[in-house]
């Protein structure tokens, strides 16, 4: 079983509890630090060799279009449930944008679909 690394990028800085959640599902978390990490969640996503990304701001979208745009990843974006992600990841999207929802639960989940996916 492989251990994926999912990196979260948050406008505010936040993302602390997706990070604990997905870590409880048995990923890697990696969460980008500090104000509008969310922009920059492509670039970790690189550097990390990332199989998910979740990106948060007001819109749900910032973060995740410039992650697809800059380097190919496919996104989906302006979620704002858990259940939209779980349906975005078993459509094949990597990366996932929502609105504010720090929130254990989407990280658990999210991871879950994931694994049961892709396998791992």
């Amino acid at each position: 079983m492989t251990q994926i690394t999912v990196v979260i990028g948050d406008r505010l800085g936040k993302g602390q509890n997706v990070g604990a959640g997905a870590e409880a599902a048995g990923a890697r978390a990696v969460v980008v630090p500090g104000m509008a990490a969310d922009m920059k969640l492509g670039d970790v996503m690189q550097a990390e060799g990332a199989q998910l990304g979740i990106s948060f701001c007001g819109s749900g979208g910032a973060g995740a279009i410039t992650a697809q745009t800059k380097y190919g990843y496919k996104a989906k974006y302006g979620m704002r449930s858990v259940e939209e992600g779980v349906t975005a990841i078993e459509e094949g999207y990597t990366v996932l944008g929502f609105g504010f929802m720090d929130k254990e639960e989407l990280g658990q989940r999210l991871v879950a679909a994931y694994q049961k996916k892709y396998g791992g």
